[in-house]
């Protein structure tokens, strides 16, 4: 979904406020069969979600609800593994799920007979743009360059990306939206592999995170050459974003909150009451700021309405590029 439509949906937030604290408030009393909560994070440790939720996890440890949550990494199957154990647990309040747009991918490459819509939304909570890099020798400084390139060598210029999962569908849906093909390289380990891949020459594209934006272009390794976001980042001022350059989308990685299907109300709005508070802080706001991850808040309806829009545009570009179950 794009951030026009999120920005709607934050418009909302305000309006339902009020219900969601009350239901915090009521929801202090519900009584689940356990003292702390499992928050399964689908990939390994020291990676970006788990650091982001480990985050969290230390605010609610600090803070007086009653039940606490600890972060529990089960990695493999590009997070397919760690869904699948969240999707067949108990929907008690025990089991929480943390998520981001890998789940519909999952779904459309066929690794899970499931999306979003298995689970019951809890709360969005973090959104990290996405930024269109390159290594420093390829001969092309911005993003005209690099779609001309593209066009010039269909299919040819190698970019990095954990092939099925959320940085692959970066790639195929810029595709769509620029008529452009790309050469695509497996790399283990995330962004971190990729950014090796990017430094050492074994590619020329793929997708950086924000620390490898701030601090490896000045020497001339990498380039920035578009942030998938509605505005530049202050953090790289300089950087534009593929809007202003003429092309209309958007790309991050969103991360939120699950829990089992079927779980009662009360306890999802327990758990979307404990997970707002450290959003509601605004030292927590800026130490994810400083990282390059925004602290967007939403409850459980308009996060299940982003879902929706999200999983729409997610299978569109697949069903356009004949990827996955929709061949």
């Amino acid at each position: 979904m794009n951030r026009k439509t999120l920005k709607n949906l934050m418009g909302s937030v305000a309006l339902s406020a009020a219900c969601v604290l009350a239901g915090v408030s009521t929801a202090s009393a519900v009584d689940l069969p356990c003292s702390t909560a499992k928050l399964i994070v689908p990939w390994g440790a020291g990676g970006g979600t788990s650091v982001i939720f480990g985050i969290f996890e230390k605010a609610i440890d600090a803070s007086d609800a009653p039940v606490k949550v600890k972060v529990v990494t089960v990695p493999g199957q590009g997070g397919a593994k760690g869904a699948k154990e969240a999707h067949a647990a108990k929907p008690d309040g025990c089991t929480l799920f943390a998520i981001h747009q890998h789940l519909p991918v999952n779904y459309i490459n066929g690794v899970t007979d499931f999306s979003w819509d298995g689970f019951e939304p809890v709360a969005m909570l973090t959104d990290t743009p996405e930024i269109i890099g390159a290594g420093g020798h390829v001969p092309y400084e911005d993003l005209e360059g690099m779609l001309s390139a593209a066009k010039d060598n269909p299919g040819g210029i190698p970019t990095g990306v954990s092939m099925g999962a959320t940085s692959h569908f970066l790639w195929i849906m810029l595709g769509a939206k620029t008529g452009t093909d790309y050469a695509y390289v497996p790399f283990q380990g995330g962004t971190a592999g990729r950014i090796t891949g990017l430094l050492n020459g074994s590619i020329d594209l793929g997708g950086i995170n924000m620390a490898a934006a701030r601090t490896q272009r000045g020497d001339g390794k990498l380039k920035a050459f578009a942030i998938a976001a509605d505005e530049r980042n202050p953090l790289i001022p300089d950087v534009p974003t593929l809007k202003e350059k003429g092309v209309d989308m958007t790309y991050s990685l969103t991360r939120g909150v699950m829990l089992p299907k079927g779980t009662p109300k009360e306890i999802v709005d327990y758990w979307a009451g404990v997970f707002k508070a450290p959003t509601e802080d605004q030292e927590f706001v800026d130490a994810q700021a400083a990282k390059g991850t925004a602290v967007v808040y939403l409850g459980p309806e308009d996060y299940a309405a982003w879902w929706e829009g999200t999983e729409k545009e997610f299978i569109d570009a697949a069903k356009a590029l004949k990827v996955g179950r929709f061949q």
